[in-house]
């Protein structure tokens, strides 16, 4: 009997103890550690007395990089070989993966001005946008890989820059994407495997 009791007992204050929702108050809460709350720290855009200029933001030290940011690789970062000139051809293996990547990239970024096809006739030029070149001139099929990602890296002419837009990774399949867009709209019986031309036409 006391057993069942004390049980009795202990399943009501469980039962009380759940049921408590408390109630909103305007008190400060207790902090056991309040120094993680209130620590001291500047905040982007904000003033700062210690520094001569009067602004919390500082310039990095020069020769200094940020973890993660070195871009030691000129080829991959910069398309540029390490005299100075342009890479003639992607640093990345052209794989399946990256070519349906660079597709991918290519028809948000690119298709809008230069069209699913690389005429240069996207739906923006039907409102009044200049429209580039085409991607099918002799000039456009012979210029060096390293030039199609310093324009995606820089922008050229009307093109804005989009560097802020496609990471590095996926220029470089931009580029390789545009190579077979290339190759698809002036291929020739030569490049098609044996296995497969019977069914061209």
């Amino acid at each position: 009997m006391k057993f069942v009791l004390n049980n009795i007992v202990i399943v009501g204050l469980i039962l009380v103890l759940t049921g408590c929702r408390g109630r909103p108050s305007g008190e400060t809460p207790v902090h056991l550690n309040p120094n993680m709350d209130t620590q001291e720290k500047y905040k982007a855009q904000g003033s700062s007395e210690f520094f001569e200029d009067g602004s919390a933001m500082r310039l990095p030290v020069d020769g200094t990089v940020a973890q993660g940011e070195l871009r030691a690789d000129d080829i991959y970062y910069r398309g540029k070989n390490p005299d100075g000139s342009l890479v003639k051809k992607n640093p990345l293996p052209i794989t399946r993966d990256l070519l349906d990547r660079g597709r991918q990239r290519y028809n948000i970024y690119c298709a809008p001005c230069h069209d699913l096809t690389g005429s240069g006739q996207g739906i923006v030029i039907k409102k009044g946008f200049l429209p580039p070149p085409t991607f099918h001139q002799q000039r456009l099929r012979v210029v060096e890989d390293g030039h199609i990602y310093d324009v995606i890296s820089n922008g050229i002419r009307n093109m804005p820059t989009y560097r802020h837009q496609v990471p590095i990774s996926d220029r470089w399949a931009i580029v390789a994407y545009l190579r077979a867009l290339q190759l698809s709209q002036d291929a020739r019986i030569p490049d098609i495997p044996v296995e497969m031309r019977d069914a061209v036409k």
